[in-house]
């Protein structure tokens, strides 16, 4: 769970960030440990949703392009001199997303009242990628707000460049797969059952393929309702699974285990954590702090659960590439890689590399399964549609040999 809070440091000064931590007795029990004074504890998130009834949690999420265009505008802005709260008063103006909009005023108002552009963001949980909230945090501590604007800009861009070719090349597949299950479906529903009325009436003795193949077809056909009915409760249930921390674990850990697949999903959760802590490191966040927040960023939730032991090595001053090491994440030449940028002092750099060189096994990984797949596809499609003709045939080659007998 994620919450934010207002503490108090030995210093004097009053902040408001995002922690995580099971529940809020041991997060506030941890942040005393930490020397912090707790002022208020809450969780992250309800803020901005609760504005919006009838939406669906998906609904109000702000999507990347959205988010890209809305931050190259303020970049802009604030490069050309433009006071913080004046830019997002002309951001406003400027927005016609309602979902958006509605977010955006609340966040103007947040920062009117005095609070930084980072915390207002941050009280609205998934609205807004969890690395966004701490890269405007890096922004405000360093003033070079417009140049770390723009790395998340950079950060956007690849991720959806990533996203985009892998969906690129799924799509042949997916219509090749949709467009088999389509003919199977049509010859297994209408056209079988026809075949079966046909050599009812003629009364004669029907080979076991063709027994087998009619039995299933006038099944599906008998039962098209409640299977449809059974699929459409199975997509449900993984669905209300997906809402649950248990269920996401779950579902995570079976993507990570699939056959073929399942090293590509755990490459690309190791590229958003390697990308995502570039992107916090460059922008001056301490590694302790990134990590925290790369960690919370990585979209599979039991890859998440495997990489957040190594933040209390890395707290405890053991290095970064030795952390994720000892939790079997990594594969040895990222390790190394990570290894040399701790060595040479651009850790953020070859992070960057690393997640480059994740990306680019990603692409080379899924076009080789899609040449395999493909072919596969097409021969069992053939198998399918022959054995379904032979089954039709067969009966009547042995009525032609009946007749001419």
């Amino acid at each position: 769970m994620q919450f934010v809070c207002r503490v108090g440091t030995s210093g004097g000064r009053v902040l408001e960030d995002v922690f995580e931590a099971a529940d809020e007795a041991a997060l506030r029990q941890q942040l005393t440990q930490r020397g912090y004074h707790v002022f208020d504890v809450r969780r992250r998130g309800p803020v901005g949703r609760l504005r919006l009834p009838g939406r669906s949690r998906s609904a109000t999420r702000i999507g990347f392009r959205e988010l890209t265009i809305f931050n190259q505008e303020l970049a802009a802005l604030l490069r050309s001199g433009l006071p913080m709260l004046q830019a997002l008063d002309l951001m406003l103006e400027r927005q016609k997303d309602p979902v958006f909009r509605s977010t955006l005023s609340e966040v103007r108002d947040r920062v009117k009242s005095g609070e930084d552009l980072s915390s207002a963001i941050a009280v609205f949980g998934d609205m807004f990628p969890p690395l966004y909230a701490a890269t405007l945090k890096a922004g405000e501590r360093s003033g070079e707000m417009e140049q770390v604007i723009r790395r998340f800009i950079r950060y956007l861009q690849l991720v959806t460049e990533t996203r985009k070719r892998i969906v690129s090349a799924l799509v042949y597949p997916a219509a090749l797969v949709g467009l088999s299950v389509a003919l199977i479906g049509v010859m297994t529903i209408w056209v079988m059952p026809r075949f079966t009325d046909f050599f009812s009436s003629l009364r004669v003795d029907l080979p076991l393929l063709t027994r087998i193949t009619m039995g299933l077809s006038l099944f599906v056909k008998e039962h098209f309702l409640l299977l449809v009915f059974v699929v459409v409760a199975l997509v449900l249930v993984v669905l209300n699974m997906s809402r649950t921390e248990a269920g996401r674990k779950a579902i995570s850990r079976a993507q990570l285990r699939v056959p073929l697949l399942g090293p590509v999903f755990h490459r690309l959760a190791l590229s958003e954590f390697c990308r995502s802590l570039a992107t916090l490191l460059a922008g001056g966040i301490p590694i302790v702090s990134g990590l925290e927040v790369a960690v919370g960023a990585v979209s599979n939730s039991y890859f998440r659960q495997r990489l957040e032991p190594m933040i209390d090595g890395v707290r405890e001053g053991q290095s970064l590439a030795k952390s994720l090491e000892e939790t079997g994440v990594g594969s040895d030449i990222v390790i190394d890689m990570i290894e040399v940028g701790e060595a040479t002092g651009s850790l953020d750099t070859m992070l960057s590399d690393v997640s480059d060189f994740l990306d680019e096994e990603v692409e080379t990984s899924l076009q080789r399964l899609l040449s395999l797949l493909e072919p596969v596809m097409l021969v069992l499609m053939g198998i399918i549609v022959a054995t379904l003709l032979i089954s039709v045939y067969l009966p009547l080659f042995s009525l032609l040999g009946q007749v001419q007998g």
